[in-house]
């Protein structure tokens, strides 16, 4: 396995997909970053909204190396990814201080604004440091899952679309809610990790917080393709190590009108510690001919 540096979202590993995928390079301008968006994290024939985060989040590390984390990002996504595509990154430092930053990036693609991100960047602390945060006094509890072992994996079949980025990812359904309009309820849950082994991180949980099947698709079965219009991400640890590399994950929608929706998600580690807490606003558009399932 290739080695190399840790994206500043975690120490030194072994260099992952992930990893090779997310990677940017200084550019030619201050504060420009280059990169590929890669087809391998598609969900049908764009980019996952995830992904194209985690790729955006590598250049505001790198833009503030010293408060590497983003514990709150928001991502306005304004035209799909342009996967096998090169891109471009500019950032801009909007306010530096101790302890936060606020920093801005905006994705480009062939002349084009993909994405707008704003982000407050900081450090988390690391699980179980001498001097760490004592635990919470309110806890967001985690669901009740079968083991990975007894939830099946995330099917293409089910959803109706090709979805690449099962290559990258294994993801594991509650079994009441693998099937789409099963479960009778706007909720989906289960268990995430990288294919080839890869530890999670802060940066993963960019990723995994939009890498679940829409929890709509739970309710009403397969609407439709459900483009993520705003999506924020709260990171709230740093991952516990763990053997398996699991994380657990729940995803669930109380409001629904006017074909958008409002879906809130939250990410546990191996250690039954809350990581990672996310809202997006989605469109919600019914199924037709040439317009399948996605998310």
């Amino acid at each position: 396995m290739r080695c190399g540096a840790g994206t500043g979202f975690g120490t030194l590993r072994p260099m992952s997909d992930f990893d090779d995928d997310t990677r940017v390079q200084p550019g030619d301008t201050p504060g420009r970053y280059t990169g590929q968006v890669h087809p391998a994290w598609n969900i049908g024939a764009n980019p996952n909204g995830g992904y194209l985060l985690a790729l955006a989040a590598q250049a505001l590390q790198q833009t503030t190396p010293g408060q590497p984390d983003a514990l709150s990002i928001t991502v306005h996504y304004l035209r799909p990814g342009l996967p096998g595509q090169p891109c471009h990154i500019d950032t801009q430092v909007l306010r530096s201080g101790r302890t936060l930053s606020t920093v801005r990036a905006t994705l480009v693609q062939d002349g084009s604004a993909r994405l707008e991100v704003l982000a407050a960047m900081g450090h988390l602390g690391d699980p179980g440091a001498a001097g760490a945060a004592p635990p919470p006094v309110i806890a967001l509890p985690r669901p009740d899952l079968p083991p990975p072992d007894a939830c099946p994996g995330r099917s293409a079949s089910a959803q109706g679309v090709g979805l690449p980025i099962l290559n990258r990812l294994d993801i594991r359904l509650h079994p009441g809610q693998a099937v789409p309009g099963a479960a009778g309820e706007a909720r989906v849950s289960g268990w995430i990790r990288f294919a080839d082994g890869r530890a999670p991180d802060a940066l993963g949980c960019l990723l995994m917080a939009d890498a679940f099947p829409p929890a709509v698709f739970g309710l009403l079965g397969m609407v439709g393709w459900v483009p993520t219009v705003e999506l924020t991400v709260h990171l709230r640890g740093r991952p516990a190590p763990g053997v398996s590399g699991w994380l657990m994950g729940a995803f669930w929608a109380h409001d629904l009108r006017d074909g958008r929706m409002v879906e809130d998600g939250a990410l546990w580690d191996s250690s039954g510690q809350l990581v990672a807490q996310s809202r997006q606003l989605g469109l919600v558009r019914q199924a037709d001919a040439g317009n399948k399932a996605g998310g």
